[in-house]
């Protein structure tokens, strides 16, 4: 924390903001038992800081008190930035919705110094962040950002499942070595200082992957104008060549020939023209070959039986993203909607449309409830198998769940997500790294209730169990956030076919 030799601000309001406050509090006890996911969830307290106007006192170096009302009005004098030894100050600014010069009212800059301290935070280059009131005088205020930055460089060991999700790596497949990814992955998450991001990857294992990805959020002196590029190179020994009973299909031959090569190339322009949307525009070429072998255990691989595929794709997104915490929102509001189109071929010709949003409202102190949906649509309906696998497989994408075991391949589908969640306890744990150095890990651990709703339609379902049928699955789970986005969910899912069981994941859903 940052002090004044000279003067000590004290607000009767928004403790949070106005650093040096007095600490009057009101404890409240409070039960609520919400079907069994809520069972001895005990008695939490919680402080509300409380007054009747945005008074507050300057106490000079002689200890005396000048006691005036807040003007209607305020002036942004300053805004002073403090921690931040690798981000530049330009890329912190771009965050705060006010600016050193504007004019705002007291009770719009209390609303605008959360949004920005969300802001902060969400660019992901923050452990924490505070944005207060350091001084004020008559209607000059005195802005202070303190941050906290986190580690940027990450030249780490990669090791990942290739299947879906943890419990079929782990149940369906008897956690086999041989269907794991590992090698490097390196990441600088703050190259330059500008929010810039350089991943490389590396991998061998179930493929042999090489990778590597730039993004530039902001090449203009207006902080509106970025991009990015990737460049992806794979070969793959054992391919999901189909579906039987809606379960994935591998073959994996007993030499060591690859069965899938594929290549991907794509740069991206970005317009961020405020705080909350952004517009991404993307083009790119792809190349896919698969082996004989895969043709004849499906030949509607790739259409007309063919092997080897090469495209250009070319898409747009929307997103707007207006959450108090990207990563586990208990506030507000995250959408994208992406449209791409790949290929002008009688082979490769498809355009798919794709709509990904949760809407998060406290209803009860700590205590929330999200709706979440995701739907998609790919026309024509007549597409090869490459292009139809829809829900269910994994990297972020759109499932159910319940359904973990499962994949949904299809034309169009939409699943619709309820969930309440509350937040029944946080704790922290400090781990010394030297004599004089230290890391505080945060945890937050929420109970859930769960509802899951969805549709899959496919022309050619096959002897799918889950196609053109409405679907449901509901469940109870405990969700643990803790530093660096990391959360870890545990379920334990019910489904319509009659099965249950308990699932893991780590922020994989959609």
């Amino acid at each position: 924390m940052l002090k004044n030799p000279h003067h000590k601000v004290i607000l009767t309001v928004l403790p949070y903001f106005y650093r040096f406050t007095s600490r009057a509090t009101i404890r409240m006890k409070l039960f609520r038992v919400i079907l069994t996911l809520f069972i001895a969830l005990g008695i939490k307290s919680f402080s509300l800081a409380q007054s009747d106007s945005l008074q507050f006192k300057v106490l000079s170096g002689n200890n005396t008190a000048i006691n005036d009302s807040v003007p209607s009005k305020l002036f942004v004098a300053s805004i002073a930035i403090y921690g931040n030894k690798k981000t530049k100050d330009f890329i912190i600014q771009r965050e705060i919705p006010f600016k050193q010069g504007d004019t705002i009212s007291p009770a719009n800059l209390i609303r605008e110094m959360l949004m920005a301290r969300e802001q902060l935070i969400n660019t992901r280059l923050f452990l924490d962040a505070d944005v207060y009131v350091e001084n004020r005088y008559g209607q000059f205020v005195f802005i202070t950002v303190f941050v906290k930055e986190r580690w940027y460089i990450w030249p780490i060991p990669f090791v990942k499942y290739i299947d879906p999700n943890f419990n079929t790596w782990w149940v369906t497949y008897d956690h086999s070595l041989k269907r794991l990814n590992y090698g490097i992955k390196a990441q600088h998450m703050n190259l330059t200082g500008r929010n810039d991001k350089l991943t490389l990857w590396l991998i061998t294992g179930y493929s042999k992957q090489i990778a590597v990805k730039y993004e530039m959020p902001f090449f203009d002196k207006k902080l509106k104008n970025g991009f990015n590029f990737l460049v992806n190179y794979s070969n793959q020994r054992e391919l999901n060549y189909g579906t039987d009973s809606s379960k994935q299909q591998f073959f994996r031959p007993d030499s060591l020939f690859y069965l899938r090569k594929s290549l991907r190339a794509e740069a991206s322009y970005i317009y961020r023209p405020g705080l909350h949307v952004r517009h991404i525009f993307t083009a790119g070429y792809g190349y896919e070959s698969i082996a004989d072998t895969v043709k004849a255990l499906n030949k509607n691989y790739f259409l007309d039986g063919k092997t080897k595929e090469s495209f250009p794709y070319f898409g747009y997104t929307f997103e707007y993203n207006n959450a108090d915490y990207n990563a586990y929102p208990t506030n507000g509001i995250l959408s994208s909607a992406t449209i791409l189109h790949k290929g002008f071929s009688n082979t490769m010709n498809l355009t798919q449309l794709q709509l990904i949003s949760s809407y998060t409202k406290p209803i009860l102190p700590k205590t929330q409830i999200q709706i979440k949906e995701g739907a998609m649509i790919n026309l024509p309906f007549r597409q090869p198998f490459y292009n139809k696998m829809m829900f269910g497989y994994g990297n972020g994408g759109i499932f159910m769940q319940g359904y973990e075991y499962y994949v949904m391949d299809g034309d169009y589908g939409a699943v619709l997500r309820a969930t309440l969640q509350r937040e029944i306890f946080n704790t922290s744990r400090t781990i010394k790294t030297s004599a004089t150095k230290k890391i505080d890990l945060p945890f937050r651990f929420f109970a859930k209730l769960y509802s899951d709703v969805g549709y899959v339609g496919n022309n050619d379902a096959g002897n799918s169990i889950l196609n053109n049928r409405l679907l449901h699955s509901w469940g109870l789970g405990l969700d643990i956030v803790t530093t660096y986005d990391l959360v870890l969910k545990i379920d334990y899912s019910f489904n319509q076919l009659g099965n249950s069981g308990l699932f893991f994941h780590i922020r994989t859903d959609f």
